[in-house]
């Protein structure tokens, strides 16, 4: 499937820090990942008050998330990162962190981060939600 996966960047658009601003799939089957919570196998928030530590274990959640659907992170087809943050630098380094990780090429799609009041657990700060162009 990754073949059929296109990604544009439009000359009259801006310059993105790594992702594109259009992402073309053609026809296939698509699976939409629930949004991945810093929360560990036991269910327990990972990295406390750590916007570093809460991406990783983010990422590391929805690696295991794709490759329960025999995807990677370059079948990823859309992505939203929240941050709970109104700081432009958290912001960004989270953006930085989640892209050095095994789950980086995941962003270099169409790719939208938010800074939120709030997320659903008690001392969340970073959840991301993916959708996939599964492989064929």
């Amino acid at each position: 499937m990754t073949e059929k996966i296109t990604r544009i960047n439009p000359e009259q658009l801006h310059d993105t820090p790594g992702y594109h601003h259009i992402t073309v799939v053609e026809a296939g089957r698509t699976a939409y990942l629930a949004g991945q919570c810093p929360l560990g196998p036991d269910g327990e928030l990972v990295g406390s008050g750590s916007h570093e530590e809460q991406a990783d274990q983010v990422a590391a959640n929805a690696l295991t998330a794709l490759a329960a659907v025999n995807a990677e992170p370059h079948h990823v087809v859309r992505s939203v990162i929240y941050v709970k943050s109104d700081d432009g630098p958290v912001l960004a380094s989270v953006w930085a962190r989640l892209n050095a990780s095994g789950l980086g090429p995941a962003f270099t799609t169409a790719s939208t981060l938010l800074g939120v009041a709030q997320l659903g657990y008690p001392g969340q700060l970073v959840e991301v939600d993916l959708t996939v162009a599964l492989p064929e």
